[in-house]
């Protein structure tokens, strides 16, 4: 609930009016209301003041690294003045995130996510869970990140495969205070450990399923203990449909892949969420809301809830999706471009034009090419040893997604293929070759040929294809060898294109 200094002040006047008065030289009275709400209806039984405690939350998900404007999306600068205004306008506010914060911008790749963890900080964010790509490039540059951070990265289940203990680089929960209010934020990361390569995880595994509703509840008990009047729970996984940002009713079963509806049984107060890029403010057969705010600088959400300091009693008041229009005509905060100059020196060389695009390519074209190109670099490095057959195979791409026709700058390639995944050159039965990369349904699978032989479904052939394909188990791959050096989609796609294969 928001109200002006002309409210607020007259509040103070009457309070102090009602318990012990104001006397004529302006001077108070030293007596003072011990309130009451025997009908819990938010009002003081003897003074009549409001014994209400209004606090406002805003999540962001799923940024993707979006700090500074590009020309296909929007940057934080407007973003960091809206929440900065919210820090004055409103009576308590608490910043939180849902993951996958850093990945997906050449600012932030080029810096391994220090520019954006540095942004949270200055606009002061109390948590972040960790998502999926926070781990695109291993735990070292989470716990370098970490060691930067004002605020805990939260994940509750995430484990350390030696140990089997919490990994030390984030925490389970925080409790955060507003206007008295003890406010628990438990985190949490979803099942998403197969959209993570091997490569940058093999020494964690998440706990998931009734593992991590149970540990969900102890933490929840442990903070309700420790004080806690409400608790949110900030998982990165989410609903998989968008409603746009209207409210609506969801059901337990569409819930059920990542989310307990037990936990909605005095466990959790409310629920922000992420991971599948929806926009949506939703409310479960339990009355708890869920929200989710798009993705890559899609927009934000924000949840008003009031909290009667007396019975400790609490309602939601306010759920909001903010899509970026609601704030794109701020003026420009100007943390952006200090940050910008702070990591100038990490960020320059992204800013380098690779060469010239005649005609706007699409994201299904430009993995074509990228499949030849694995193909071609693998043929002449292994091709005096190897038969290779094929080069391609998972082939994921980020916003902008496609390429516009101009000048090519690495920072847009890099935004396009942000994914360090080297190249590798693996044998494969040929059943698998055919039903997992020939023949497959999914359509993110991405082949060049070297010709048209038939597939002997009972030989043996080599192919080339990057660590993420060649690490997720059921391709059912051999790594024979790896290219060794950093050299990485987006860097074959550079040297087309200077090549002048896109003019």
């Amino acid at each position: 609930m928001k109200r002006s200094g002309f409210a607020i002040l007259l509040a103070v006047l009457l309070l102090l009016t009602a318990c012990g008065g104001i006397n004529a030289d302006m001077t108070t009275t030293t007596t003072l209301c011990t309130h009451a709400d025997g009908d819990d209806n938010g009002i003081c039984d003897r003074c009549r003041m409001s014994v209400m405690v209004y606090i406002d939350l805003y999540n962001v998900n799923d940024l993707h690294g979006k700090l500074d404007d590009g020309e296909d999306h929007p940057g934080v600068d407007e973003l960091s003045t809206y929440l900065s205004n919210a820090a004055i306008r409103d009576d308590h506010v608490i910043l939180l995130s849902s993951g996958d914060m850093w990945q997906g911008s050449a600012e932030s790749n080029m810096t391994k996510g220090l520019i954006i963890t540095d942004w949270m900080n200055e606009m002061g964010f109390v948590s972040m869970t960790l998502g999926n790509h926070e781990f695109d490039w291993g735990e070292d540059y989470i716990e370098e990140n970490a060691m930067i951070a004002q605020f805990p990265f939260l994940a509750i289940n995430i484990y350390d495969r030696d140990t089997d203990r919490l990994v030390d680089y984030c925490q389970g929960s925080v409790m955060v205070e507003r206007g008295g209010m003890q406010i628990g934020i438990i985190g949490a990361i979803g099942d998403c450990y197969s959209s993570i390569s091997p490569d940058h995880s093999k020494g964690v595994y998440f706990k998931t399923g009734s593992e991590l509703t149970a540990l969900v509840k102890a933490e929840s008990e442990k903070l309700r203990q420790a004080g806690a009047d409400f608790i949110v729970y900030t998982i990165h996984d989410g609903y998989g449909q968008s409603n746009n940002g209207k409210l609506g009713q969801v059901s337990d079963s569409k819930l059920r892949s990542y989310y307990d509806i037990s936990l909605s049984e005095g466990y959790v107060d409310l629920v922000f969420e992420g991971h599948s890029h929806q926009r949506y403010l939703l409310q479960d057969s339990k009355g708890v809301y869920h929200l989710q705010g798009g993705g890559d600088n899609d927009g934000i959400t924000h949840v008003e809830i009031g909290i009667n300091s007396i019975t400790g009693s609490h309602r939601v008041l306010q759920q909001d999706f903010y899509y970026t229009s609601v704030y794109a005509a701020m003026q420009d905060h100007p943390v952006v471009d200090q940050l910008l100059e702070k990591y100038q020196e990490m960020i320059a060389p992204s800013n380098r034009i690779v060469g010239y695009n005649a005609a706007y390519r699409s994201s299904d074209y430009l993995r074509q090419i990228v499949a030849q190109l694995y193909l071609e670099a693998g043929m002449e490095k292994w091709g005096g040893e190897y038969d290779i057959v094929l080069g391609g195979g998972f082939l994921s791409v980020r916003s902008p997604y496609d390429l516009s026709a101009g000048d090519v700058s690495y920072a847009t390639l890099q935004a396009i293929f942000p994914f360090d995944n080297e190249l590798v050159l693996c044998s494969v039965k040929g059943s698998d070759l055919l039903s997992k990369f020939i023949n497959t349904s999914n359509s993110n699978y991405f082949i060049a040929r070297s010709d048209d032989r038939t597939i002997d479904p009972n030989g043996t052939y080599y192919i080339i294809v990057d660590s993420y394909t060649s690490t997720y188990a059921p391709n059912r791959l051999t790594e024979i060898q790896r290219w060794g050096a950093a050299v990485y989609a987006r860097d074959l796609l550079a040297d087309y294109i200077a090549a002048g294969n896109f003019n």
